[in-house]
């Protein structure tokens, strides 16, 4: 799997305020999911309002985007401490140019960026199927996984 670090912050019941963490992500084969922190994604493909991915476990939503070369990843009307995770620090300061991470990061440790079993069951299933929580809905009525 590919490896990219990637700033991942919950909008769900949140706005620009949810806990943010930057690590490393991985993606699917095809890149329609993004694993990141033992959380699988899928694109909201433009639906989304302030979000563009889904957790396809829990049905909130996410903001996921590579990192920012100014450090400003955060919506500008947000604020809040950003969780780095230890493994990733070193790379983030070489991309980023840095020589140290801003006051407002915190330091953490992440779980692996990989696909599970859940995971794999919960992507290849109908959304419909068996579903704890209302699915994301886009423009197309319904956002489908392959």
């Amino acid at each position: 799997m590919k490896h990219r670090l990637m700033y991942i912050e919950l909008k769900a019941g949140f706005a620009d305020n949810g806990p943010a963490w930057i690590g490393y992500a991985s993606f699917s084969k095809t890149g329609a999911t993004i694993y990141f922190n033992g959380q699988a994604f899928r694109s909201l493909k433009g639906s989304g309002i302030g979000a563009n991915y889904f957790d396809i476990e829990t049905g909130d939503e996410y903001w996921i985007s590579g990192i920012k070369k100014n450090g400003e990843d955060r919506h500008w009307a947000g604020g809040g401490t950003v969780m780095i995770d230890r493994a990733a620090v070193k790379s983030y300061l070489s991309e980023v140019g840095k020589t140290k991470y801003p006051a407002h990061f915190e330091i953490c440790d992440l779980l692996p960026a990989e696909q599970t079993t859940d995971h794999n069951f919960l992507e290849h299933q109908n959304l419909d199927e068996g579903a704890d929580f209302e699915f994301p809905r886009g423009r197309s009525d319904i956002i489908k996984r392959k």
